[in-house]
């Protein structure tokens, strides 16, 4: 079995059967091994048998054409959602099952003698390392110092998302539109500073005025605010996101146009402006709350319309200098009425209020805000989540979200009135920045990815979950796969449940 793996892999390290094998003896000859390539061999029939093919009586050539093939519709897809470390052996070839293979091999034409198995090989790596690491009878650092002696933890395979797909005509696409910042997350040293409470019951950060407090530590992060969160997040649930934003033509901008494109978001939208700096933001951490110092540069906000028609449109948090460009996009969306406009709106938008928005709230396919925004947007009753609900309604969207803090999420859709709880956090939060953005976004990537509403109800608390447990909005966020890994594991009480009366 260790040989049939090393194959797979294509690993021709020395001590590699021996580490194997030391790694089969810590889970005391559990057959981790020969579990693996029973699933690789499992999940690789059945596609082919669903693909009318014989697994007994295919090439590789056959298999290669018929896996390409499913790349190239979203129904042929998502045969190929539980195949991210599948490579199948016939005779002397390898076959790439990962979705992200099929689609890079089909959409560059490649050959079979071409064809790319680097993202199937990186997949099954990170597989015999996490399925040796979770055995009841090993010890994780033992299994990673085996596994990197033989080059299973290789440094190129650090920072890939589980899913990240090259932009193809193939994929439904994502077009964000909203301002973009650099974050520097400053931890606070909680002996240093403290929190001040006022009479009338705000609170505030208080550090000694005039000395050096010392800080606990600081993390850059780049490229972050709703709409360049929802185009990671939108990127990373396996969809073609691209961004329209404004920047500086300094090295900040620059070092955040690299990091979009390195997560797979489209930037040929992207204005640069001459001589002026890109926004950037000094976040101060207190435990998991975090006070944000601002300092918004003023751009050229022009509407630039994409060479190609996107499925969605994701409209969040802009300057309020844009509204030239809020018009001319809805000139965009009129001319292209089989566009979907999702709204979440941004700090401007509730200034502008409902009369100057009128017309964009009547375009949304869908709105998503939390309670206390739905009432300054409705004037309806704090306490009345329907009535909030239909006054959204009433605006225009066919689809309305409401998030309620710890009390889970509420959505009125198809004449139905729904709530989905908050998914069990499994940790203390460490810093809930763009939980909202996570939320919001995967709802609307999973509608795009053509699931039901309901579905994306269930996604959608799961990524916003896991960017609570750390540091900036987009290193939590999750591939479909890791969330459909935590609904396997949610509590009964985690489902859409019907809200009655």
């Amino acid at each position: 079995m260790t040989h049939a793996l090393k194959d797979l892999l294509g690993n021709d390290h020395p001590l590699f059967a021996s580490n194997l094998a030391a790694l089969e003896k810590a889970t005391g000859h559990a057959g981790v091994d020969v579990r693996l390539l029973a699933d690789i061999v499992e999940h690789g029939h059945d596609v082919l048998r669903g693909l009318g093919l014989d697994p007994a009586d295919t090439t590789a050539v056959e298999a290669y054409r018929a896996v390409t093939n499913l790349a190239k519709s979203e129904s042929g897809r998502r045969q190929l959602d539980e195949t991210d470390y599948v490579i199948m052996q016939f005779g002397s070839e390898l076959v790439s099952f990962n979705l992200q293979d099929a689609i890079e091999n089909a959409h560059h034409e490649l050959n079979f003698d071409q064809r790319t198995l680097a993202h199937a090989q990186r997949h099954l790596r990170a597989e015999i390392v996490r399925r040796y690491a979770e055995h009841e009878r090993t010890e994780e650092g033992h299994v990673h110092g085996l596994a990197d002696e033989i080059g299973l933890k290789p440094q190129s395979d650090e920072g890939h998302p589980d899913v990240r797909e090259p932009r193809t005509g193939n994929l439904p696409s994502i077009l964000a539109i909203g301002d973009i910042f650099t974050d520097a997350f400053i931890k606070l040293n909680e002996e240093v500073a403290r929190v001040d409470t006022d009479p009338d019951g705000s609170k505030r950060i208080s550090l000694p005025l005039g000395s050096k407090p010392p800080y606990d530590g600081v993390d850059i992060v780049r490229a972050v605010g709703p709409s360049p969160n929802a185009a990671v997040s939108i990127a990373r649930l396996g969809l073609d996101a691209s961004l329209l934003a404004f920047m500086g033509d300094d090295q900040t901008g620059t070092d955040a146009k690299e990091y979009l494109k390195k997560e797979g978001v489209g930037t040929d939208l992207l204005s640069f402006k001459a001589g002026v700096p890109s926004n950037y933001y000094y976040v101060l951490r207190y435990g998991a709350e975090r006070t944000i110092l601002v300092k918004n540069e003023d751009y050229d906000y022009k509407w630039q319309a994409p060479e190609k028609e996107p499925d969605w449109v994701y409209l969040s948090l802009i300057s309020d200098q844009s509204w030239q460009l809020h018009e001319d996009l809805l000139q965009y969306l009129n001319d292209h009425p089989n566009v979907k406009l999702a709204f979440q709106p941004g700090t401007f938008h509730f200034k502008w209020g409902v009369d100057k928005l009128r017309d964009v709230y009547k375009r949304s396919h869908i709105v998503v805000m939390n309670r206390e925004e739905a009432v300054d947007v409705t004037g309806k009753s704090y306490d009345s989540l329907r009535d909030l609900a239909n006054g959204l309604h009433d605006l225009g969207p066919q689809i309305v979200v409401i998030t309620d803090g710890p009390n889970g999420s509420y959505a009125s859709y198809d004449w139905k009135f729904v709530t989905i709880p908050n998914y069990p956090d499994p940790g203390p939060p460490v810093d809930r920045t763009g939980a909202g953005d996570a939320f919001a976004s995967t709802i609307v990537a999973a509608l795009a990815l053509g699931e039901s509403m309901d579905t994306a109800l269930t996604w959608a608390p799961i990524n916003s979950m896991n960017v609570v447990q750390e540091v900036g909005a987009q290193t939590g966020l999750l591939s479909v796969d890791k969330i459909k890994e935590h609904l396997k594991k949610a509590p009964e009480d985690y489902r859409v449940t019907p809200i009655e009366g």
